[in-house]
């Protein structure tokens, strides 16, 4: 048996593609948070469940913990930048990007990023090596505009499906 290093990890998981989000909070000084996260999971049809991954010691983990409440707002293809934006960390990043929070929202709705968005109230947490993987059951959601591809990360880049007329239709909940 080997033990393989965090860049042989890396290197297998650049290898999944997944969807893109950004899961957004408010603190308890109402000031929005985000970050980009690719580690969304949808555990249970009913209750309706999803689950997070999210890095310890982040402000927004902090503030989704002491909130009880998220977003998570799946973005469609024309969003790099914004995803880019969410995953450096800049301070100003919700100045950058037209968002709103209203009524029973449980965090931010990125408007001009996400196709879909869940509200998500938090049900647990559990500490898992360097992470924290937060259950959420999801409150609303909310479709915004027309329907669009969604934003892909896989072999560290960003892309999207290509346009196709031969689309098959599945629903898969694992």
């Amino acid at each position: 048996m080997t033990h393989e290093s965090p860049a042989d990890f890396r290197t297998l998981m650049a290898g999944f593609p997944t969807g893109v989000t950004i899961v957004t909070t408010a603190g308890a000084d109402d000031v929005p948070r985000g970050m980009t996260l690719t580690s969304l999971c949808s555990v249970s049809l009913e209750p309706p469940v999803l689950l997070v991954c999210m890095r310890r010691g982040s402000p927004t983990l902090e503030a989704v913990q002491d909130g009880g409440g998220f977003a998570v707002n799946l973005l469609h293809r024309g969003a790099r930048t914004t995803a880019e934006l969410f995953a450096s960390g800049a301070q100003d990043r919700f100045e950058r990007v037209p968002w709103r929070m209203t009524g029973e929202a449980a965090g931010p709705h990125l408007l001009g990023a996400a196709h879909t968005i869940a509200d998500c109230r938090v049900t647990s947490d559990h500490i898992v090596g360097d992470h924290v993987v937060i259950m959420g059951r999801v409150t609303a959601v909310s479709r915004l505009g027309e329907e669009q591809q969604p934003l892909l990360y896989g072999l560290r880049r960003f892309e999207t499906w290509p346009d196709t007329e031969d689309r098959l239709s599945y629903d898969f909940i694992s």
